[in-house]
């Protein structure tokens, strides 16, 4: 039976870093079921999930400390569970792109906490527009909506929602 650890790191951009945390995962035994990393800002942001027997987990876990002071990286871990995967919901990608407001990603958040729809995973980068150098913002969400509500209704609102915070989206099933 697979056991399941969360590990979050941080640490100041380095070429072989990633290399090295992955072989340490991999001479521990550890298997990455999911993993992201990117640079944000002057610090390299990985966030995996592992999986592994009782063994392997534990021993990671043993070896975190050390790979911490090896690598200057700040690690925190957690064990956890795999996703209990639910037959009712149904994968949407909404994407969004718009002028650069503060406080934008918390309001399109916040619909969709309001409107009970769960966020699988989220991702927003600011730029400078090509032609006219305006701050632009781009978001990418996975959402799960629950086959019992009317993907028309919920469309419909979000779309209404866009439009009244003058933003460009688009919102399909995930193919």
């Amino acid at each position: 039976m697979d056991n399941y650890l969360l590990i979050s790191a941080l640490a100041k951009p380095d070429a072989a870093l990633l290399e090295q945390f992955t072989r340490a995962i991999k001479e521990g035994g550890g298997r990455i079921i999911e993993c992201r990393a990117c640079a944000l800002g002057s610090e390299f942001s990985i966030l995996m999930l592992l999986s592994g027997n009782w063994d392997a987990i534990a021993k990671i876990e043993d070896m975190l400390p050390r790979l911490e002071n090896k690598l200057s990286m700040s690690i925190r871990a957690k064990r956890t569970e795999p996703v209990k995967e639910s037959g009712n919901l149904m994968p949407y990608a909404i994407d969004v792109v718009s002028l650069d407001n503060a406080g934008i990603v918390h309001d399109i958040v916040d619909f969709l906490s309001v409107n009970k729809i769960s966020i699988h995973d989220i991702h927003a980068n600011t730029y400078r527009a090509i032609n006219t150098g305006a701050p632009m913002m781009s978001l990418h969400i996975t959402i799960n909506i629950s086959a019992g509500k009317s993907i028309a209704a919920i469309r419909t609102d979000f779309m209404d929602f866009c439009d009244q915070h003058n933003l460009h989206a688009i919102m399909e099933p995930v193919k």
